[in-house]
């Protein structure tokens, strides 16, 4: 039995692992060396701090912030960024204080982390959707650094991929306050494949059936959409070049929440 606990054990500490040198070799695309030992830094004060710790899926806890972290890597944002997200949760369920965060990283991530502490603390519980407008004008004034929504709204995408342990009820709960807060503050801040994101994984943990019934109808009308999408966004390119306009065209699909959205305006 012992030994079967040892194996477990050294299984998890591999995922981990696994999952950090993957981060890591995000990191080498766009960090110099002594950027990349700061964050590595911040990753072992943060493991340390969340032992023991699980998230109700089971998995480590420290795999949360490592998720978050990676994905402000995929946005190529700054060391100070990824080193906030990775410790973004310390202050507020470890015995590590800003003081410690401070002493250790800097002011700027100290200052990040505490934000991020205190837009938590926010209770949306009892706000109906006529108020969602004054929460978002509220989140942002409190944000006087825009890392610190940047560092929120990984922090929220990580947590709806993952929801799934969470009870219908409050699987629920974090949908609407996605649709209704972060994704349109991600729009407003002009992060558009966010916003995607968090719309169509909010809408699914909000109403998973109809979601389904969406997902699987758009990809059995897609065909060769996408091909012709991309023969079309060439000859747009080509025109405007031959006329000597720099340009960037960007072809999409909309997604599934959109069509949700237009199907209930136009209640079909």
């Amino acid at each position: 039995m012992e030994s079967r606990k040892i194996k477990s054990d050294s299984n998890k500490h591999d995922t981990s692992s696994k999952k950090y040198l993957e981060f890591k070799k995000k990191l080498q695309k766009y960090l110099n060396t002594y950027q990349i030992k700061k964050i590595e830094k911040a990753f072992y004060v943060a493991t340390r701090a969340h032992k023991g710790q699980k998230r109700q899926s089971g998995e480590e806890y420290i795999e949360h912030p490592l998720s978050a972290a990676s994905i402000l890597a995929d946005f190529r944002l700054d060391h100070e960024s990824i080193m906030a997200a990775i410790l973004h949760d310390v202050i507020e369920d470890t015995e590590i204080e800003k003081e410690n965060l401070k002493k250790n990283f800097g002011v700027k991530v100290s200052d990040l982390v505490d934000g991020v502490s205190k837009l938590d603390k926010i209770n949306f519980s009892t706000k109906e959707e006529a108020d969602a407008a004054n929460l978002r004008k509220m989140i942002l004034a409190m944000s006087q650094d825009i890392r610190v929504i940047l560092i929120k709204l990984a922090d929220r995408k990580h947590n709806l991929e993952t929801i799934d342990a969470l009870s219908p009820e409050r699987r629920k709960k974090i949908g609407r306050e996605t649709l209704e807060i972060f994704a349109p503050i991600s729009l407003r801040l002009g992060i558009h494949s966010l916003n995607i994101e968090l719309e169509d994984l909010a809408f699914k943990s909000i109403y998973p059936l109809r979601y389904r019934i969406l997902k699987k109808e758009i990809d059995k009308s897609r065909g060769n959409r996408k091909e012709l999408m991309e023969k079309i966004k060439k000859v747009i390119e080509d025109k405007l070049k031959n006329e000597g306009l720099d340009a960037n065209v960007i072809a999409r699909e909309k997604h599934v929440y959109g069509i949700y959205k237009k199907m209930k305006q136009k209640e079909l």
